[in-house]
């Protein structure tokens, strides 16, 4: 479905296509760090990828203990920090050992994530609406709202060609051979 969009995009002029930029830059890059996480189930995936990128690009020759710690120094207010001050406990009386940080951001979704988690996802996903983004910041949004919603399958392209504007959707389905996958 996306090829068949960009195609109609570029018959219409519209939206040029992004060039991806190859980059050598390593270490000395810049990355944003998590914002403080609180324990609010729509947030949690968030923070847990934002955490992921961050270890991956500046921490990787630190150890898993430094990891934990840098993560857990995140994870601030609310029920967080009750859940921060009994992981804490247990890793001082050496209840729990995390072999890798993803045993711990595995913890945290489970924690706070839960089915909530995809209940809010799935509400955004179907609240989701191009308006006046371009098709290419559209399937950016609709790929982050679409993970971990649940949805798949024809329900998920329904959802995605509901949430495009109507004249690039009428177009889409006007073509020989109309999309069946979310591809």
């Amino acid at each position: 479905m996306q090829a068949q969009i960009q195609a109609l995009l570029a018959a219409q002029g519209g939206a040029g296509q992004g060039a991806a930029m190859g980059s050598n830059a390593g270490s000395h890059m810049e990355v944003a760090k998590p914002a403080i996480f609180n324990g609010e189930a729509g947030k949690v995936g968030g923070f847990i990828t934002a955490c992921r990128l961050f270890v991956k690009m500046k921490m990787r020759g630190n150890t898993v203990e430094e990891q934990v710690q840098w993560v857990l120094s995140y994870v601030q207010g609310g029920p967080a920090d009750v859940w921060k001050e009994n992981v804490m406990e247990e890793l001082e009386a050496g209840e729990v050992e995390y072999e890798t940080i993803e045993e711990l951001l595995t913890s945290l979704r489970k924690e706070f994530g839960g089915g909530e988690e995809e209940s809010v996802k799935a509400a955004e996903l179907r609240k989701l609406e191009q308006g006046g983004r371009t098709m290419e910041e559209f399937v950016q949004e609709f790929k982050r709202a679409a993970r971990e919603s649940g949805y798949e399958g024809r329900p998920l392209v329904e959802e995605f060609k509901r949430g495009m504007n109507g004249e690039i959707r009428r177009k889409l389905m006007e073509v020989e051979n109309p999309p069946a996958s979310i591809e």
